[in-house]
């Protein structure tokens, strides 16, 4: 009688994975998805949340109960730089598992998200051209000569990168980025993949106040805007600068920006290591949002050094990244973060991570005691979008919260 009146049926788990893709917002200009482009990023997505709650955890188990004890006992020390410790993962059966599944998600969302945008390319490009032709809100430069570190590089796998155009007028790259990010971060920048941008907003108006009213903001490294446009909005009544290197991300990004109702962001291409063609002292706020892991060692000094100088006095530079590899941080931490680095067409995140961001503003002119920091998380619609500031999971370089480190410019 017992075994009849018990349910078979096991306890109900409580689901702790990405949204639908289907939830993700659709702006104007944003690539249709059909239902089988849907499926792909919906595994893609939950591939990539197993990767980091599931797979991840057993590197570091791995670490240390082999990789750790074994590299003692051969060297009679420590380890002393992340680089040893990658060195050692290598040889790690588990650590290669995780590394081999993490960079195939990385490329098959570029090639899901390329195909999307490419089977449609004549009309998304027809459709960002209607919105943006003639519009003196986007300034593009025929002549423009891409940096290096832009030329040079297929940025996190995606095919040509932020700049190449497969025919005039062409935006099927940043179209790719907008419609797959959403796989990348499971979800955890939000409807509008904007969590970011608006955390920064709200994080400015709660550390500077109802006083902080800028006239005039400029966001270097801009993209496609999906950081950008948050802060706008939060500001409607200041210019806002978008200056990226890319001339289909700044198409893409003026027509996104149109689509959703935000009209005081003006799209400029030009190499943010030389801003010469705007005047001294003439921003309240400077802005780089995950911009600097993609510039190299050589550029960032010349970027702080045009933040000090494009300033006025009273105005506030910030700069939005993952963590520096400071002294308190694992070796065994350091070395999952530079992955990026090694296997995901990052080259410039490793070191970027390692220099010492705050003399680097103070040897461009910000004084020491007006150094700002602080942190951020992504925010979003939390009955859809799972919290970054709620999760204890950590994707080393993924999860949607970061450092910020920035400047006050004083009279």
């Amino acid at each position: 009688m017992a075994d009849t009146e018990r349910d078979p049926r096991p306890d109900p788990i409580e689901y702790d994975g990405p949204p639908d893709y289907r939830v993700v917002g659709r702006h104007g200009v944003y690539p249709e998805t059909n239902h089988d482009e849907i499926a792909r990023f919906n595994f893609l997505a939950q591939m990539n949340r197993h990767l980091s709650t599931k797979i991840m955890p057993g590197v570091g188990e791995a670490f240390d109960a082999r990789v750790e004890p074994t590299f003692k006992k051969k060297k009679k020390r420590d380890f002393e730089s992340r680089h040893e410790v990658r060195k050692a993962l290598l040889e790690d059966p588990m650590f290669q598992w995780w590394s081999a599944l993490r960079r195939a998600t990385m490329e098959t969302r570029q090639q899901a998200g390329r195909w999307v945008t490419l089977r449609q390319a004549e009309e998304l490009n027809a459709k960002v051209g209607e919105l943006t032709e003639g519009d003196e809100r986007l300034v593009l430069d025929p002549k423009f000569k891409q940096p290096r570190s832009t030329e040079a590089i297929d940025h996190h796998c995606m095919p040509g990168s932020y700049h190449t155009e497969l025919v005039p007028g062409d935006i099927t790259g940043p179209a790719n980025y907008d419609a797959g990010i959403f796989a990348t971060t499971g979800g955890m920048l939000g409807r509008y993949n904007d969590g970011g941008g608006v955390a920064v907003a709200e994080w400015v108006k709660k550390t500077f106040g109802d006083d902080f009213k800028p006239k005039r903001i400029l966001d270097i490294g801009a993209g496609l805007g999906h950081n950008v446009l948050p802060i706008a909005a939060a500001f409607p009544d200041a210019e806002v600068i978008a200056v990226d290197a890319g001339a289909p991300m700044l198409r893409y990004g003026l027509a996104r920006a149109k689509s959703m109702g935000i009209e005081n962001v003006t799209f400029i291409q030009d190499d943010v290591s030389d801003l010469s063609r705007f005047e001294d002292e003439s921003f309240d706020w400077v802005q780089s949002t995950m911009f600097l892991h993609e510039t190299s060692y050589k550029t960032m000094p010349m970027i702080f050094a045009e933040t000090q100088r494009l300033l006025k006095p009273g105005g506030i530079v910030l700069h939005v990244e993952q963590p520096q590899y400071a002294d308190t941080m694992p070796l065994f931490e350091q070395a999952m973060r530079d992955w990026d680095a090694f296997y995901n067409n990052e080259p410039f995140w490793t070191k970027m991570h390692e220099v010492d961001l705050d003399e680097w503003m103070k040897k461009a002119g910000f004084g020491d005691n007006h150094l700002i920091h602080g942190g951020v998380a992504a925010v979003v619609d939390k009955d859809v979008f799972p919290d970054a500031a709620d999760d204890d999971s950590e994707d080393f370089g993924r999860k949607a919260a970061w450092h910020v480190i920035g400047a006050k410019k004083v009279a």
